[in-house]
């Protein structure tokens, strides 16, 4: 789970500083605000990356995702991004525990089935 979270995690980074990027050209937002909210928002990725498989790391990251859809109000295509990169969420949480739970399951069927050395 932890490498499909991350890599989501990543790409929001760089979709956070992309929407810095655009937010900077609006007059009615100081460059100071635009930049405070997108670095930490960035920061709490690349900190997240470290929690996801932690107590409470899924949750902080769905926080973020509902964040991410919220800054659609000071850039509007972030509703569809944000949306989108719940999506990839969701899939990177449910698919990442499905691959997780395979390769316990993998381990154990390889534990038991060694030879024993008589």
């Amino acid at each position: 789970m932890r490498t499909l979270c991350s890599s989501t995690l990543i790409g929001e980074f760089f979709i956070i500083g992309f929407a810095g990027l655009v937010a900077m050209k609006d007059p009615d937002l100081s460059m100071t605000t635009v930049w405070t909210v997108s670095g930490v928002a960035m920061f709490l990725c690349l900190v997240l990356c470290g929690l996801v498989t932690r107590p409470g790391g899924v949750a902080l990251g769905w926080a973020l995702q509902i964040a991410l859809i919220a800054s659609g109000f000071a850039v509007p295509m972030m509703f569809f991004l944000g949306v989108v990169f719940a999506a990839l969420w969701w899939a990177s949480v449910h698919y990442g525990r499905k691959v997780d739970e395979a390769k316990a399951r993998f381990a154990a069927q390889a534990g038991s089935s060694t030879p024993d050395a008589a």
